[in-house]
């Protein structure tokens, strides 16, 4: 037996979901199939709900449009006849019931946060709903009664042991098919609806997998799976074809989205393999996650994950030398506010404490901050906590990292060379994550230029400015064009002219330009040339080598 997770993309329309009942009816064993909201709905929920809560008479309209949607994915899933008029009704007794929330809460204009956990579990109960119609023999099943919750600093946590112990009641008899509704859950003692947070539907899958103790845990997204780096930023980034538990978690706490990271947990403390699949490109080959991977292939850096969300707050003053509890107070101030700290960087001397947040958070943790060390900032101890916002935080992660003399000295001499200042930076003893701040704007430069120093790129890539085009310089660029392949495929090195200036025109992009047609392109879509503009457009692409 399996358990399946499809995300909120891959039901998100009438083709996609069909291609979930195909993989889903191809498995040759039981599954449970665990089901996000249709794309986007979970968000069009919040943004409804808020819109009624402050008395805007246009939240109907934004009802009208979730009822729309689902409407069309059952025309478009289910053919005409008992099966669809059937389906039709319950979906719109669930849209009725949200009618109601929805005008009790725009004529009372207040938006509880039991009943904003009530309203967003409308999207997976529909989507759940729709998909136990669509997939032939599939049995639905009420993720309430079983994904158990209790309050723990303002927050719904899982009752573990409670929820693993009615999971298994639940599927004592397990279908051949199974369709569980995603991130909902209840409070084990009052009943309410509450959820697991948003990429609850990952969790939701993995504690069911490890209470059942599944085979394997399957989660299906719109990528092929973990990749070196953000291909939106890096467009040599590829698919990583083995982590282990270690590597994937390091991967998602920093900001790779692939997995919700409180998902690997549950399937690693019982060995259960990961794989992430495409449901768009099923027969990629994906990434499976698991204990054990044998490194003596691997690089020495499986992937990069970067966070652009980063405030920086240092606590600093000569009157923490020495001091013991310093930190303990930090991080308890910070936790009773609910602010989470990503990254902490101290100095051996004690004379600082430097802790990475959301931009968010940043505002908040000052303020709770100062007023902590009221005292000590008053008698001039501790100098007034201010954050640095606009930050981004990057982290190069591999277990090959560890024992590995040099993988620190390359790291910082690579960005060093590319005009990159390092803020704070942090390193675990565990080995296998080395995280560091730099300013927001050098985000793009920093993930390019290590990946490419690790060689997790398939060629090292040479950007070129080519100032003057004329007899020698038309000469060069020509030299380049016909010796751009040879040079890929024999030295790994690709020329990447990404500027062409002559004494009246200039153009710049980065991805480069064709040179076969270069001039053309120059004379038609050049700017007037000047050292001034050809300075600012350097300076503002900001590219690496």
């Amino acid at each position: 037996m399996k358990v399946m997770k499809f995300g909120g993309t891959s039901v998100g329309s009438v083709n996609s979901i069909l291609s979930v009942k195909k993989i889903v009816e191809s498995a040759g064993e039981p599954v449970i199939v665990v089901v996000s909201a249709l794309g986007g709905i979970t968000d069009q929920l919040i943004s409804t709900s808020r819109m009624a809560a402050m008395g805007d008479a246009a939240y109907e309209g934004a009802y009208r449009e979730i009822v729309r949607r689902h409407e069309e994915m059952v025309q478009g899933v289910i053919p005409a006849g008992e099966t669809q008029t059937l389906l039709h009704y319950q979906v719109n007794e669930l849209l009725d019931e949200l009618k109601d929330i929805f005008q009790g809460i725009y004529l009372i204009k207040d938006l509880s946060p039991k009943m904003s956990d009530t309203i967003v579990s409308y999207g997976e109960r529909l989507s759940s709903l729709i998909a136990s119609r669509l997939i032939q023999g599939a049995v639905w099943f009420d993720s309430r009664t079983f994904i158990k919750t209790e309050k723990k600093h303002n927050k719904h946590t899982l009752d573990t042991e409670l929820t693993n112990r009615l999971v298994r009641e639940a599927f004592k008899e397990i279908p051949r098919v199974s369709l569980v509704p995603g991130f909902i859950s209840s409070d084990k003692v009052s009943g309410d609806v509450t959820n697991l947070g948003r990429g609850g539907s990952d969790y939701t899958a993995a504690v069911i997998a490890a209470a059942l103790d599944a085979d394997s845990l399957e989660i299906w997204t719109d990528v092929d799976g973990f990749m070196t780096a953000d291909p939106r930023v890096i467009s040599t980034a590829y698919t990583i074809s083995e982590l282990t538990y270690v590597e994937a978690t390091e991967l998602c706490n920093f900001g790779a989205k692939v997995v919700y990271p409180p998902t690997i947990y549950p399937v690693c403390h019982k060995n259960i393999p990961i794989l992430i699949k495409n449901t768009f490109n099923p027969d990629a080959q994906g990434t499976v996650i698991k204990q054990h991977v044998d490194h003596t292939k691997s690089k020495a850096i499986k992937g990069i994950s970067s966070i652009n969300d980063t405030s920086l707050i240092t606590v600093q003053g000569l009157g923490m030398v020495g001091v013991i509890g310093v930190n303990y107070r930090i991080f308890k101030a910070l936790a009773k506010n609910g602010i989470s700290v990503f990254l902490v960087s101290q100095a051996s001397s004690e004379n600082s404490t430097s802790i990475g947040v959301r931009n968010a958070d940043a505002d908040l943790a000052c303020e709770v901050l100062n007023e902590e060390f009221a005292k000590e900032i008053e008698m001039g101890e501790i100098s007034p906590i201010q954050a640095e916002k606009n930050l981004a935080t990057v982290a190069i992660v591999g277990e090959n990292m560890k024992h590995t003399p040099g993988i620190a000295g390359k790291l910082f001499g690579t960005l060093g060379r590319n005009g990159i200042n390092v803020i704070a930076c942090a390193q675990g003893a565990s080995e296998t994550n080395i995280s560091f701040v730099v300013d927001s704007k050098s985000l793009r430069k920093s993930l390019n230029v290590i990946h490419d120093s690790f060689f997790l790129s398939e060629y090292q890539v040479l950007n070129l400015f080519i100032c003057g085009v004329g007899t020698v310089g038309g000469s060069l660029v020509e030299q380049i064009r016909q010796q751009q392949k040879k040079l890929m495929v024999e030295n790994g090195l690709k020329l990447h002219v990404v500027g062409i200036i002559d004494a009246t025109k200039a153009m710049f992009s980065r991805a480069g330009f064709d040179l076969a047609n270069y001039r053309e392109e120059l004379k038609e879509k050049g700017v007037d040339s000047s050292l001034d503009t050809i300075r600012d457009e350097i300076i503002g692409m900001n590219i690496f080598n």
